[in-house]
């Protein structure tokens, strides 16, 4: 890519998760992140306390990175941040924070589309993990998004299939939600899928045309299923609960092979890679695995910690775009609704 030492911090606040890390051509030297377990007890984020534990936690968060990165903040080359998309409040805190950062230090500015840096994290130099070849096909799943996109090169992007309501990330929870279970929901669900019969149980599928998602009827199906069935035995949850699991996430994961499978034939893409926090589900990941045989598919899963909300993903964008002269002006503003 390069043979300058070029060092990039990248800062990401979008949602619940303040994060920082340290990228020095191409590679990552750190990757701090402060999560914010307050959220648990109200089976969701709120977007207030979001932003006030990112304030924070910042300072430190970054502190920690660059010290972790064993260099001093005089030797990065400019400073990436998450524009968007996300809680305005949580982005606000980040943006102003860059801005100050690189404003300080006299050194450029660079924002970063969130939905970019989900993608993108594939191109971080990392030994055994292979980086896909242009054109190819990316899943973003996570809490807030559900996208397919075809992308042509780094930054020529095209969103193919989206959600029309809920993400993946939120049927997960909000079905964890109606069973009971802690927020988030979705490593619970497939801790207990891994042990119960993917078919025991049956939900319907939405139909939506195209390559685009609905999970909101999938959810309303599993409470009035759950209703139906604790009104006739009030322990059904309890007595059924690995089987309901393994039979919520196997139709979640068919909704997402199906589409996948559609924008393959529509396009003639064989590359996949998948990005988001929901990409750490191990159920999803076999489907995927299982196709590269059943569907001649080849594959791409970043490493575990590239997956969630992370500040690695951010810097990897920051690099690419410090190549490529692309800066912001210090009257950059956070977008809750960016595009890609």
């Amino acid at each position: 890519m390069s043979s300058q030492n070029i060092y990039i911090l990248g800062i990401e606040s979008s949602c619940d998760d303040t994060a920082a890390s340290v990228i020095h051509n191409g590679r990552i030297l750190s990757n701090v992140i402060a999560n914010q377990k307050i959220h648990e007890e109200f089976g969701g984020v709120v977007p207030e306390l979001a932003s006030r534990a990112h304030q924070q936690n910042i300072v430190p968060v970054v502190t920690q990175a660059i010290k972790k990165a064993n260099i001093t903040k005089d030797q990065l080359n400019a400073i990436a941040f998450t524009r968007g998309p996300g809680l305005m409040g949580s982005l606000l805190v980040g943006t102003s924070f860059a801005k100050s950062l690189a404003y300080g230090l006299d050194i450029p500015l660079i924002d970063v589309n969130h939905m970019q840096g989900h993608i993108l994290a594939h191109f971080i130099e990392e030994d055994g993990f292979n980086k896909p070849p242009f054109p190819f096909l990316a899943m973003t799943i996570s809490g807030g998004h559900t996208q397919i996109v075809k992308v042509n090169d780094y930054f020529d992007m095209d969103v193919i299939g989206e959600t029309i309501d809920d993400a993946v990330g939120e049927a997960f929870d909000k079905s964890g939600k109606i069973l009971g279970l802690g927020y988030p929901a979705g490593p619970e669900i497939d801790k207990r899928a891994q042990l119960g019969n993917p078919k025991a149980f049956s939900f319907t599928k939405p139909k939506v045309d195209g390559l685009n998602f609905s999970f909101s009827g999938l959810k309303t199906g599993i409470l009035y299923f759950i209703q139906k069935e604790t009104k006739a035995n009030p322990n059904f949850i309890a007595e059924n609960i690995n089987d309901i699991c393994a039979s919520i996430q196997y139709t979640i994961i068919g909704i997402l092979i199906d589409k996948l499978k559609l924008a393959v034939k529509q396009t003639g893409i064989k590359h996949i890679a998948i990005g988001g926090g929901v990409s750490a589900n191990s159920g999803i990941r076999k489907a995927l695995k299982d196709g590269e045989q059943k569907f001649g598919w080849t594959t791409y899963v970043p490493k575990f910690e590239f997956t969630t909300d992370n500040a690695a993903m951010i810097a990897i964008v920051g690099y690419l775009k410090y190549l490529d002269n692309d800066f912001a002006e210090q009257n950059v503003a956070a977008s809750a609704r960016l595009k890609i």
